[in-house]
């Protein structure tokens, strides 16, 4: 959620200091198994305070079944371990950025046209395995499918191949937002460049852990993993 007070206020979610744009906006999110309430402090420079407590209702998520994966993906051997943990230290490194620039401010829109094959927040079941929940939203459509852009930003990293996510495209959108597009077959776009809402960054594939072709995009706000799809209206005719 956005919100906007003094340029010049303190803002705090649950004591963590929250960027202030020039404009005043700020920005905070809630995942998955977040609590059931959280203080958004606003400190002022006369000396007065506002204090909110938000009550976070809970969410009912599906169980979804995935098999048909290779047993390397699912339970990786120690051979892999290490470049896991390497590919999985960079993702955390650039979720952990804070950038000044307000480009998500350019809006939310579908990254690619097809059919809604995961939501955010499924209990993953994977070869009959029990694991993470999934934190993304899933959209299936056949191998060279357009994928562009939600938002504007900065793109992050442009990797053909990582372990889990295979293509894998993060865009740094400001405050802390940071959008994931994973599988894909190709890509278009470097690291480094500035990307416009409807840029095409590259293709759905099937690359990494996927049962078949889809995109697997996800939004983050540091460490909380959001749902994008709240975000969105209606999936656009095809």
């Amino acid at each position: 959620m956005m919100g906007t007070t003094d340029p010049s206020a303190d803002v705090r979610f649950d004591g963590k200091k929250v960027r202030v744009s020039d404009a005043g906006r700020f920005v905070i999110g809630f995942g998955r198994d977040f609590k059931k309430s959280a203080n958004l402090t606003v400190s002022f420079d006369d000396g007065s305070k506002l204090v909110r407590v938000l009550d976070i209702e809970k969410r009912e998520y599906p169980t979804e079944k995935i098999n048909g994966l290779p047993v390397a993906k699912v339970t990786p051997s120690e051979r892999f371990l290490k470049r896991i943990r390497r590919e999985n230290g960079e993702i955390a490194r650039l979720r952990s950025l804070d950038t000044p620039d307000e480009w998500f401010l350019s809006g939310w829109k579908w990254p690619a046209k097809g059919r809604i094959s995961g939501v955010y927040g499924s209990q993953r079941v994977l070869n009959n395995i029990p694991k993470r929940p999934h934190f993304g939203l899933d959209v299936a459509a056949v191998v060279g499918t357009p994928v562009y852009a939600s938002t504007d930003g900065l793109v992050r990293m442009a990797e053909k191949d990582l372990y889990y996510t295979g293509g894998t495209i993060m865009i740094d959108h400001g405050h802390g937002l940071v959008s994931v597009y994973s599988h894909l077959s190709s890509l278009t776009v470097s690291t480094g460049v500035f990307v416009p809402q409807g840029t095409k960054i590259g293709e759905v594939g099937a690359t990494g852990r996927a049962s078949g072709p889809h995109l697997d995009w996800r939004l983050n706000w540091f460490k909380e993993r959001l749902d994008p799809q709240l975000l969105l209206g209606k999936m656009p005719k095809q």
